[in-house]
């Protein structure tokens, strides 16, 4: 009696698109905002992280350790706990705890690092030909980054951006423990609280579809950007 009470639970198949579109929507929506300020504030960090350490343009130890030293704090957290322990300047930022906004903010702290760490070691694969050339031929450092550096290590930073959207998604599903909506919203709630089996399998299938889309568009752009 108590398995068919709680099959009784299960969302018919032909209602499940109304609950997972819109969540997969919602997912996609945290993921872009979250991705549109890695990219310019992760990126940027990986430019300098690299640039300050002994294999860029203006080396500068102590600074390049203590910004390493910050970037790794920022890695070394599991995301649920990094969520757990920023909630009050999530708080004080957003002025709530749940929903998207709440989970916008530990998504960035986690993807910042990450990313830049990631563009740190797609820059130290260029070269060293390509930057002393740049110095002789008498370019300026934005010149010699944004020329030669970033457009020697492109394929990879992009790599490394897929990998950080995959990551995104992923904790974009975790976030869901704390309401923020979404896919992982809808299977902690549907799935796992109220024991919809339907809902569960439809968002596991949704979610492991979604990653293989995600790596194989960025496998060929990256494919598409590699020199012929």
């Amino acid at each position: 009696m108590k398995a068919l009470d709680v099959m009784s639970q299960d969302t018919p198949w032909r209602d499940i698109h109304t609950l997972l579109i819109p969540a997969y929507l919602e997912t996609w929506m945290m993921v872009s905002l979250v991705m549109v300020v890695v990219l310019s504030v992760g990126g940027g960090l990986g430019i300098i992280l690299f640039n300050t350490s002994r294999y860029g343009l203006f080396p500068k130890p102590s600074f390049y350790h203590l910004l390493s030293g910050i970037t790794n704090i920022g890695r070394s957290l599991p995301f649920l706990v990094l969520m757990a322990a920023i909630i009050p300047f999530t708080f004080w930022l957003t002025g709530t705890t749940i929903g998207i906004p709440a989970a916008v903010i530990p998504m960035i702290v986690a993807g910042i690092p990450f990313f830049a760490r990631l563009v740190e070691n797609a820059l130290r694969e260029v070269p060293t030909e390509v930057t002393a050339v740049g110095i002789v031929s008498g370019g300026s450092a934005w010149q010699i980054i944004t020329q030669a550096q970033l457009s020697e290590a492109l394929p990879a930073i992009v790599a490394a951006a897929v990998v950080n959207v995959i990551a995104m998604i992923e904790y974009s599903a975790i976030a869901g423990t704390i309401g923020a909506g979404g896919i992982g919203y809808l299977a902690v709630v549907y799935g796992y609280q109220r024991f919809d089996n339907h809902i569960m399998i439809a968002t596991i299938v949704t979610l492991v579809l979604t990653i293989q889309l995600v790596q194989f568009i960025g496998d060929r752009l990256v494919a598409a950007l590699q020199p012929k």
